[in-house]
């Protein structure tokens, strides 16, 4: 039998070689950061240690490395909290598209006075990633970043859904079905749902055409309006083309 040739050794079949094992105590750390951005009160080690199904002295370690990084804080009571780090990471993802869309989203804020927000797919989710509150808005609701909800649910992700071709879709997310709301907002240019992510809470997006990225989408999220949902989505759909241009 011939040897591998060098530098080819434990490759598979195909050469490609094998996947790394994942890292478990990474993994474990990322979680702790998901656990507490969802927990704004904080947690205690003991908490944390429960909801990450690990001893305490291992979720202690976890924590005390996050806590150099700034990445978590403790309070007097010692809660673990979300620390500022996280802003500064969360400041480069796509940073482009952030500072494009600030200006956008406060314009309809405030126009509409919704919650209006940008939302990127992340796997089976769709995250947000930034979001403006309307002045005075009393009443209006909250989209921290961060927040994620199922792809397949809400109107952010038919309308990052329709800007991609139904073949792009299959490569992307092979077995998930393209949704018949998709080829409609690829028309219309906007998208809408009601209660599929919160009972009672609207939703209305529009995509946004990110060169070289997959599409993101430009929403806004509310309990009941005035406005009839065609001029919603129109001006929704103009500050998508607005984002997109800058881009």
């Amino acid at each position: 039998m011939r040897a591998a040739p060098a530098g080819r050794a434990g490759a598979d079949a195909t050469g490609a070689a094998p996947s790394a094992p994942a890292s478990q105590t990474l993994s474990r750390g990322i979680r702790a950061l998901e656990i507490l951005a969802d927990t704004p009160d904080g947690l205690t080690t003991a908490e944390i240690a429960g909801a990450l199904d690990v001893h305490r002295s291992i979720a202690y370690r976890i924590l005390r490395t996050l806590e150099e990084h700034s990445l978590v804080v403790r309070d007097a009571a010692g809660r673990f909290q979300a620390g500022p780090g996280l802003a500064n990471l969360a400041r480069g993802v796509a940073p482009r598209l952030q500072t494009a869309a600030l200006p956008e989203l406060t314009a309809v804020a405030s126009e509409l006075q919704m919650t209006a927000f940008i939302a990127v797919l992340d796997r089976h989710h769709c995250v947000t990633l930034v979001a403006v509150e309307p002045p005075h808005g009393e009443g209006t609701l909250v989209q921290r970043p961060g927040s994620r909800h199922p792809f397949d649910a809400g109107a952010p992700g038919i309308a990052i859904q329709s800007a991609l071709t139904e073949a792009h879709w299959q490569r992307l997310a092979p077995g998930s079905p393209y949704r018949e709301e998709a080829r409609i907002a690829a028309v219309t240019g906007y998208a809408t749902s009601q209660d599929e992510v919160i009972p009672g809470v609207s939703s209305v997006a529009a995509p946004i055409h990110v060169r070289g990225r997959l599409p993101a989408a430009l929403a806004v999220v509310y309990l009941r309006s005035d406005r009839p949902v065609e001029a919603i989505g129109a001006r929704v759909a103009a500050a998508a083309r607005a984002v997109g241009s800058v881009l």
